[in-house]
C-alpha cells in the first residue's frame, strides 16, 4: 500500500467517496491488467502488478487492495469460489478465485476487479490481509 500510495492518490483522490470511489478502483485495475495464467508466480507483489499489466485473479485482486488501503478504505482479501450461476453460455466452470471485500456503510461489500462485475453463488472460503494470510493452495516442504 505504501508503494503505491502516491498513484492511487493520484488516480483516485478525485472519485467521489464511498462505493464510487471503490469502482472506480475496480474499473481501474480490470481494465489496466490483462488475465494471463502464463505470468502468475506466487511471489509477485501489488506494484509488480501494476507495472507489468498482466496477472490471474489474485494480482487484480491485490493491486485493488492496496489501492484501496492507500485511500483509507479498510479492506480485506477474500479467496473462494465463484460459480458460473446466471452466466450465459457458453460459461466458464466453478472456479477457485480471489476478490475484495471492502467495509463501508458498516458492512462488508465484495467487488471483484478481475471479472468486474457481479457474481451469483459466490462461495468465501478466508479472508485475511492478502495471498499469503488467505492462499487458495498452499505446498508445505520441499518441492
Amino acid at each position: 500500500s505504501d508503494v503505491l500510495a502516491n498513484e492511487a492518490w493520484r488516480l483516485f483522490g478525485h472519485s467521489p467517496l464511498g462505493i464510487p470511489r471503490v469502482q472506480a478502483v475496480c474499473d481501474f485495475v480490470h481494465n489496466h491488467i490483462i488475465f494471463n495464467y502464463g505470468n502468475a508466480r506466487p511471489t509477485r507483489t501489488a506494484a509488480e502488478a501494476y507495472r507489468e499489466q498482466s496477472g490471474v485473479c489474485r494480482d487484480f485482486a491485490h493491486l485493488a487492495v492496496a489501492f484501496c488501503r492507500a485511500l483509507n478504505i479498510p479492506t480485506r482479501y477474500c479467496t473462494g469460489y465463484i460459480s458460473d450461476i446466471g452466466l450465459p453460455k457458453p460459461w466458464s466452470d466453478m472456479d477457485f478465485a480471489a476478490w475484495m471485500e471492502v467495509y463501508l456503510g458498516g458492512r462488508w461489500h465484495a467487488f471483484d476487479p478481475r471479472n468486474n462485475a457481479p457474481r451469483i453463488g459466490r462461495i468465501l472460503i478466508a479472508s485475511g490481509r492478502d495471498a499469503a494470510d488467505v492462499p487458495l493452495t498452499h505446498i508445505f516442504g520441499p518441492g
